[in-house]
């Protein structure tokens, strides 16, 4: 006898929200169902808490806040009669405690809840400071499918005492499907964690999976998108493509095996090409959702602004996009002729602001009080701080944001100058090292992501790219007059803060002890500059800000020797916390 075959259909609506625009959110989310209903979906599903934006961070926690968030998850289940039903995630209190909650709204009304029962609380997440965790829960019916929930963490497996297994619980109670909602940021590399974090749970649970991301920049967080689904067998059952919205409908089909899909198979962007679209899709967001009409920025004739500047025309087009050259005597013929070439390439709007009357009319003021001194790094500084001025006055006339251009080369060693060209509303490059800065621009060259509104062909000038970087404040000056060669510094960097090594491992690695010291030196001692300076897009696994939190004040400094080992004799019962009352 043949087995009845059955269909079943998911709309998955890769959106872009806004945190705290609820009703924009809402309005998003009925534009959805509405596609859904149209290509026979039987269920819609919206990213994580997609009601409120995520992540709210404390705003979650205001009481107004909560309640409006579930008037709106109220008016879109009174509207919910009839296919589809749809999944959507919000905040929700529930006897006193606040969840990261997915509602289930269907028949008109809230069919289910099922809250995230895993609490990410590293890297950028701080959830555990606001929710409370929710208890693992079975699948819910949608059409006669049981369609288990898990939130985001809820697939992540860590294994640590607190951990819910909800996707063991899920199977165990019947789910047929699990469909998992996200909140998951872009990172480096980070669509093949998520690739081998599912395909685990399938081969684990025995279930076909839907992972479904949202897009969109939100401060420093980029959301790529590039949701998925994989069937049992751990094939690819669709891929949508990456920092874009799209809402796609999977059809699935019941057979003997289960349930099986083959949708659409998008290409995915990743390492280079997929920083540079997170910088891209970051800047364009921050300025939209926060209300500029544009973005100006110093043109210096060097690579970071050039970069910048490339970004910003293809994160917002040309026409809001401006560039101010502020030369000084220090500034080169090259510099003008480059930063000429590079606008013109970009189309944007252009002038030149000679600052000199500015910079000699500070010296001229604080000539007295600086009798007697040695010139130094303080004129220097005067000169940026100049620029910084000029900049911030354009922008409060026009309302036009400044977009500071310092890469994380710099941003580590404090190669910048606070109140000068640290100033600025964002920064799409804070999270980008000056030798990937190289890159990036070579590949603008020869590639622009979908929907980029800048134009095709070299839109940075070979000189830019090839010429030794200056910050131009004195005569003949280069970085590397300051700083060792950038593939060096770049990678003495990755490792003190991206992976928190030793000094004593880095040196065993081949680099100069002197350097490293130095470099971990201005490390430490940056450390009030990063804090007063602009957002900017995350693209590594430890950003300056979110990610890297450490102490303005602090005394610690590795000694650059092999760490001492650990004495486990003096640690009561083997190592395990003692329970003892020492009586003394």
């Amino acid at each position: 006898m043949t087995q009845s075959v059955s269909e079943f259909k998911i709309t998955l609506a890769q959106l872009n929200p806004t945190v705290g625009d609820i009703p924009g959110n809402a309005a998003k989310a009925r534009d959805a169902r509405a596609q859904a209903k149209a290509a026979g979906a039987h269920l819609v599903v919206l990213p994580e808490l997609f009601i409120a934006g995520y992540p709210p961070e404390d705003l979650v926690l205001k009481p107004a806040f909560q309640a409006t968030c579930r008037a709106a998850i109220e008016e879109l289940a009174r509207e919910s009669a009839g296919n589809p039903a749809m999944l959507i995630g919000t905040p929700w209190v529930d006897g006193g405690k606040l969840y990261n909650a997915c509602a289930l709204l269907a028949d008109g009304r809230i069919a289910a809840l099922r809250y995230k029962a895993n609490l990410p609380n590293y890297g950028v997440f701080d959830e555990k400071r606001v929710f409370a965790r929710g208890p693992a829960a079975g699948p819910v019916t949608i059409a006669g499918v049981r369609v288990g929930v898990p939130i985001c963490e809820d697939t992540w497996l860590e294994e640590s005492e607190d951990y819910e297994n909800v996707v063991e619980c899920l199977a165990e109670t019947g789910a047929e499907i699990l469909v998992v909602p996200n909140g998951s940021p872009y990172a480096r590399g980070k669509t093949d964690i998520r690739l081998g974090i599912s395909v685990a749970r399938v081969t684990e649970s025995g279930l076909p999976l839907v992972y479904l991301n949202q897009v969109g920049g939100q401060d420093e967080l980029v959301f790529d998108g590039a949701s998925f689904a994989l069937n049992a067998d751990r094939s690819l059952a669709a891929q949508l493509p990456a920092f874009e919205e799209n809402i796609t409908t999977l059809q699935w089909v019941k057979g003997a095996n289960g349930w099986h899909c083959k949708g659409p198979v998008a290409p995915v962007l990743d390492g280079d090409e997929g920083d540079y679209a997170a910088c891209v899709l970051g800047l364009r967001d921050y300025v939209g959702k926060n209300g500029f009409p544009g973005v100006l920025m110093g043109v210096s004739g060097g690579i970071d602004s050039a970069l910048c500047a490339a970004i910003a025309v293809d994160a917002l087009g040309a026409d809001r996009v401006r560039g101010v050259m502020l030369p000084f005597k220090y500034t080169a013929q090259v510099s003008l002729d480059d930063a000429a070439k590079l606008v013109k390439a970009l189309g944007i709007r252009y002038e030149i602001l000679p600052i000199a009357d500015a910079v000699n009319g500070f010296e001229a003021i604080l000539s007295q009080t600086f009798k007697g001194l040695p010139r130094d790094i303080t004129e220097e500084n005067l000169q940026a701080r100049a620029r910084g001025t000029l900049l911030m006055a354009i922008s409060n006339k026009t309302g036009a944001m400044v977009v500071t251009t310092g890469n994380k080369s710099e941003m580590s060693v404090g190669y910048a100058t606070l109140y000068g060209d640290m100033n600025g509303g964002f920064n799409p490059i804070k999270d980008i090292y000056k030798t990937e800065v190289f890159r990036l621009s070579r590949l603008r060259n020869s590639w622009k992501p979908d929907g980029a509104l800048g134009p095709s062909g070299e839109v940075i000038p070979e000189n830019i790219i090839v010429r030794p970087p200056t910050a131009e404040l004195r005569e003949n000056q280069t970085d590397q007059d300051s700083l060792p060669p950038y593939d060096i510094l770049d990678a003495i960097l990755e490792r003190l803060v991206e992976r928190e090594e030793p000094l004593a491992d880095i040196v065993a690695a081949g680099f100069e002890r002197d350097v490293v010291t130095r470099i971990d030196r201005l490390l430490n001692i940056a450390e009030y500059k990063r804090r007063q300076a602009a957002p900017g897009v995350k693209v590594t696994r430890k950003n300056f800000g979110r990610d890297r939190r450490y102490p303005i004040t602090n005394r610690f400094r590795d000694p650059g020797k092999p760490l001492p080992k650990a004495d486990d004799t003096l640690v009561s019962r083997a190592g395990k916390a003692s329970t003892d009352v020492f009586e003394g």
